[in-house]
C-alpha cells in the first residue's frame, strides 16, 4: 500500500474556500476517486471520497491558485481560504520583504507549514515594527514558486499531536508536482489603473521519467515587481531659514519624498520533486528549493535640516532605502518500504534561511561628509535540520474493521545565529553631535550577536478506526522533549457520524503547544523607530532585548516557556445528490502564556529601567515574554455548487470565516518597581485582537463555454481596528473586492488570459487625520488586508507541452 505521512482526513475538496477561484477542485477530485487515492493533511486512513473526515480541510488545486492571476503565493492562498489573512505593510523595516501571514486570526507562528508532509522552516526574520504577528516569525510561502504547486492543503483544526510544535491554528500542507512528462510555461505581466507596481513573472514546471514509475519534477520561477506609492505629499518646511526668510527651494521641493506603498523586488526560484521504486515496493523521494529574493522599500524620509542628514551629501534630502537580500533553502530525502506489513517512511531535511540587511541611499551623519552612502547592516540566519521515521499499519478490529496504527520517532535542531554589521553601520564617528549609525536601519552590533542552537525529541502514537460504515474515530498522543525549557505533551481526539448518506457531524477536541522559537529566545538589536510622542513621530533608538540580556536579567524578567492551547471544534457536513455540498465547523481555541513582544519601557518609568536602558545606549527596550491568556472562537461556512446550462458549465462557490479573539487575562512576569502594566499596553492589546479582519468572505462564479472560462469572484474584508501610542483607535470599514477573468483555450497546447483585480478600484478607508503623519500616510500601512494599491490589471499567456 503506497504510504503517505500526512495528517487529518477531512472534507476535503467540498471544503475548499477559493474567492477568486471557483470550486474546480472538486470537481478535478470527484473525478479521479475512481482510479486514485487522496491522502490529506490529518489521517493515514485512505480518502475514499472528497468529503470523508472529521475536521475540515481545504483543498486549493495549483491550477486555480495559478488561473487568480496572483504572481505571490501567499496572496493566491489568501483570497483561496477566507480564514488566511495576509496583510500589507509599508515602512515596517524586513517585514517589507516577508510579510506575516496567520490562520484564522491567531500569530502567524500558530500555524505549521509542511511540504511534502515535511515541516518546512521558518524565516530567520522577526516582525517587529507594528505589523499583525508582532514579534512573530512565519514561513515565507511566497519563497515556494506557484508553478511547482500541485494542490494546497489548508487544514484548520490543532495537529500538535501529529506535528508537534507551532499547528494550534492548523496546518498549510503544500504538495509538490509530481509529473513524469510534460509540463508548462506562463508569462505574465501588469500593473495597477494609476500606473505603477508594473510586474512581469516567468514561470513553468516539466517532469521526467526516473526508472519505470519515478518521476522527476522541475519547477522555476523569475518574478520582477516595481514599487507603488500611494503617499501623500509632504507639507513640512524642508529647509533651514535663509536670513529668517523661506528657503527658494521650498517652492520646487517634490512634496511625493515618501514612498508608502509595496516594496519592489526580484525574485528568482527554483525547486524539484523527484521519487523512484527501489526494492521491494519501496521508493526513494527528494525534493526541495531555493530562493533569492532581493527587495527595495523605504524608510522615513530625512529632510535637508534634519541633524540626521548632511547637506554635503544630500542638498534636499534624502529617502534611505532597505534593501535585503533574503535567501531560502531546504532539501529533503527519505526511503519508504515495507517491513513486514508495517509502512515505514525515513527520512531527513534541512533547511535555511538567510535575511541579508543591507541600505542604499543612505549615511551615517557621525561619520560628517566622509561617510559611506550604502551599509551592509547584519544579517539573521536560521538553521534547521528534521530527521523522522513514522511507521503504519493496519489490524483486524471489532465489527470486521481495520484499526490503523501510526507511530514515529522526530528530532529537529534549530540554529540562530545574528551576524554584526559592517562597523559604519552602527559606529559613532563624534562629528558635530550627530546621530551614529546608518540611516532607515541601525545595524547590528557586535554584542547582538549570537549564533545559539537547541534541539528537541518528539514521540507519537496515532489511531484511527473506522468502526462502522457510519462511524469513525481517532486518537492521537504526543511527547516532546526540548533542551532548553523541558517536555511536553499533547493529546486529540475527533469523530465523525454519517447520520444519513447525505449528512454527517464531526467533531474534534485536542490540546497543543508552542514552543518559543529560536528567534523569540535569542534575537536582540537597537534600531531606529518612529515612536508617537505626544502627537509627533519621533526617532528613538529602540532596543528588543532577549530573555538573556543584561537589560531582561537586571529587570528580573526571566526565562520564556512554551504556549499551550485547548481547541475544540464541531462541524456539519451536507453532500446533496444535486451536486450541493455544505460544511459549515465551528471552533473554540483557547491560548495559555502566548509570547508577545512587549511594549516599551523608558527611562521615565523608573530608575532601575534608565539605569538599565542607560548601560545598553537605548532610549526604551521591549521584551519577548510570555503575559497573555487568549480565547478565539468562530466558523467557517463553506457552500459549493455545479450547474449545467445547456452546453455550458457554471461552477458557484460561497465561502464565509467568522473568528474573534478576546483576552481572558494578563500575567505578566513581576519585574523591577511594579511596572507591569506597562508590558502590555493597549496598542498591543489593539493589534492581538482587532488588526486581522473578523469576518471574510467569498463568492464566486465560474462559467465554461467552449474554449473559453470565465472568472467573476465577490471577495469581502470584514471591519479591523489599529490603535497609535497616542491612544487613538481607528476602525476601519470592510470592503467588497471584485476580481474577473477571461481565458480562451486556442488549441492543447495555448491558452491566454487576460483579468482584473479590484475592478471597482477599492481603497481602504483613509486614516484618522490626527494619524496621517502631516497627510503622508493616508492609508494605514500596517495590517491593509487587501493593501492599498487600487485596481489592477493583467494578461498572461500559457503554452503547455
Amino acid at each position: 500500500m503506497k504510504y503517505a505521512k500526512l495528517s487529518y482526513l477531512i472534507a476535503g475538496a467540498l471544503a475548499v474556500p477559493s474567492a477568486l477561484m471557483t470550486h474546480s477542485t472538486f470537481a478535478q477530485e470527484a473525478s479521479v476517486e475512481a482510479e486514485e487515492t487522496i491522502q490529506v493533511v490529518g489521517s493515514r486512513l485512505s480518502v475514499r471520497t472528497a468529503t470523508d473526515g472529521s475536521a475540515p480541510v481545504d483543498i486549493i488545486s495549483g491550477e486555480d491558485l495559478a488561473a487568480s492571476g496572483i504572481t505571490e503565493t501567499a496572496r493566491a492562498l489568501q483570497y483561496a481560504v477566507p480564514s488566511f489573512n495576509f496583510p500589507t505593510s509599508s515602512i515596517t523595516d524586513g517585514s517589507d520583504a516577508v510579510r506575516p501571514a496567520s490562520l484564522r486570526g491567531l500569530s502567524p507562528d500558530h500555524t505549521l507549514v509542511l511540504i511534502n508532509g515535511k515541516r518546512r522552516h521558518s524565516s530567520a526574520l522577526v516582525h517587529l515594527n507594528g505589523t499583525t504577528g508582532r514579534g512573530s516569525s512565519n514561513v515565507d510561502l511566497n519563497a515556494i514558486p506557484i508553478s511547482s504547486i500541485k494542490r494546497i492543503e489548508v487544514l484548520r483544526d490543532g495537529a500538535a499531536a501529529l506535528y508537534g510544535s507551532d499547528a494550534i491554528a492548523g496546518v498549510i500542507n503544500i504538495v509538490l508536482k509530481d509529473q513524469s512528462e510534460g509540463g508548462s510555461i506562463t508569462a505574465n505581466a501588469g500593473q495597477t489603473y494609476i500606473g505603477d507596481g508594473d510586474q512581469y513573472k516567468v514561470h513553468g514546471n516539466t517532469g521526467f521519467a526516473l526508472g519505470d514509475d519515478g518521476s522527476l519534477m522541475l519547477a522555476f520561477e523569475y518574478h520582477h515587481k516595481n514599487k507603488t506609492n500611494r503617499a501623500g505629499p509632504d507639507p513640512r518646511q524642508q529647509y533651514e531659514l535663509i536670513n529668517g526668510e523661506e528657503d527658494p527651494r521650498e517652492e520646487t521641493f517634490n512634496r511625493l519624498s515618501h514612498h508608502v506603498g509595496d516594496a519592489s523586488f526580484e525574485n528568482k526560484a527554483i525547486f524539484f520533486n523527484a521519487n523512484m521504486a527501489a526494492g521491494n515496493e519501496g521508493e526513494l523521494y527528494a525534493f526541495g528549493g531555493y530562493s533569492d529574493r532581493t527587495s527595495q522599500s523605504g524608510a522615513f524620509y530625512r529632510r535637508a535640516l534634519d541633524n540626521r542628514n548632511l547637506t554635503e551629501v544630500y542638498p534636499d534630502g534624502y529617502l534611505p532605502l532597505l534593501t535585503p537580500e533574503t535567501s531560502d533553502f531546504s532539501v529533503v530525502g527519505g526511503y519508504k518500504f515495507l517491513l513486514a506489513d508495517w509502512n515505514v517512511d525515513a527520512s531527513v531535511g534541512m533547511g535555511t534561511s538567510e535575511f541579508q540587511y543591507r541600505l542604499e541611499n543612505s549615511l551615517n551623519a557621525s561619520f560628517g561628509p566622509s561617510t559611506p552612502t550604502e551599509f551592509d547592516a547584519g544579517t539573521l540566519e536560521l538553521n534547521e535540520v528534521n530527521a523522522s521515521v513514522d511507521v503504519q499499519r493496519f489490524f483486524p478490529f471489532v465489527n470486521n474493521s481495520d484499526l490503523s496504527v501510526a507511530f514515529g520517532l522526530s528530532y529537529r535542531e534549530n540554529t540562530y545565529k545574528i551576524s554584526a554589521g559592517e562597523p559604519a553601520s552602527y559606529e559613532n564617528g563624534g562629528y558635530d553631535g550627530r546621530p551614529g549609525g546608518s540611516q532607515g536601519f541601525t545595524g547590528f552590533k557586535p554584542e547582538s550577536e549570537v549564533d545559539e542552537s537547541r534541539d528537541n525529541v518528539g514521540l507519537y502514537v496515532e489511531l484511527e478506526n473506522m468502526l462502522t460504515t457510519q462511524f469513525q474515530w481517532g486518537a492521537a498522543v504526543r511527547y516532546e522533549d526540548y533542551s532548553d525549557f523541558g517536555n511536553n505533551t499533547s493529546w486529540k481526539i475527533s469523530g465523525r457520524y454519517d447520520v444519513t448518506d447525505q449528512f454527517a457531524i464531526r467533531a474534534t477536541a485536542n490540546t497543543g503547544f508552542r514552543a518559543p522559537s529560536v528567534q523569540q529566545i535569542y534575537f536582540t538589536n537597537i534600531s531606529t523607530l518612529f515612536v508617537n510622542r505626544n502627537g509627533e513621530l519621533v526617532p528613538e533608538q529602540s532596543g528588543t532585548f532577549n530573555n538573556i540580556s543584561p537589560v531582561a536579567q537586571a529587570l528580573q524578567l526571566g526565562a520564556l516557556q512554551p504556549e499551550e492551547s485547548q481547541s475544540l471544534s464541531f462541524g456539519l457536513v451536507w453532500s446533496g445528490d444535486d451536486g450541493l455540498s455544505v460544511t459549515v465547523d465551528a471552533f473554540q481555541i483557547d491560548i495559555d502564556d502566548r509570547i508577545i513582544l512587549s511594549s516599551s519601557l523608558i527611562p521615565s518609568d523608573s530608575p532601575a529601567v534608565a539605569a538599565a536602558l542607560a548601560a545598553a545606549g537605548a532610549d526604551n527596550a521591549r521584551f519577548f515574554i510570555n503575559a497573555v491568556d487568549t480565547s478565539s472562537r468562530g466558523v467557517d461556512v463553506v457552500a459549493t455548487q455545479e450547474f449545467d446550462v445547456g452546453s455550458s458549465l457554471l461552477k458557484t462557490q460561497l465561502a464565509y470565516g467568522y473568528n474573534k479573539t478576546e483576552v481572558d487575562g494578563v500575567n505578566l512576569p513581576t519585574i523591577l518597581d511594579g511596572l507591569e502594566d506597562k508590558l502590555f499596553d493597549n496598542v498591543e492589546q489593539t493589534r492581538m485582537t482587532r488588526s486581522v479582519p473578523r469576518h471574510s468572505g467569498s463568492l464566486s462564479f465560474t462559467s465554461i463555454v467552449e474554449d473559453f472560462e470565465t472568472r467573476l469572484g465577490f471577495n469581502y474584508f470584514g471591519d479591523y481596528m489599529l490603535e497609535n501610542n497616542a491612544g487613538l483607535q481607528t476602525e476601519f470599514s470592510g470592503k467588497w473586492v471584485v476580481d474577473f477573468s477571461v481565458k480562451y483555450k486556442m488549441d492543447d497546447n495555448l491558452s491566454f488570459n487576460v483579468g482584473v483585480q479590484n475592478l471597482l478600484d477599492e481603497y481602504p478607508d483613509k486614516q484618522d487625520p490626527s494619524n496621517q503623519f502631516n497627510g503622508i500616510f493616508m492609508y494605514p500601512n500596517t495590517n491593509a488586508p487587501f493593501g492599498f494599491n487600487g485596481g489592477y490589471y493583467y494578461g498572461e499567456v500559457t503554452y503547455s507541452f
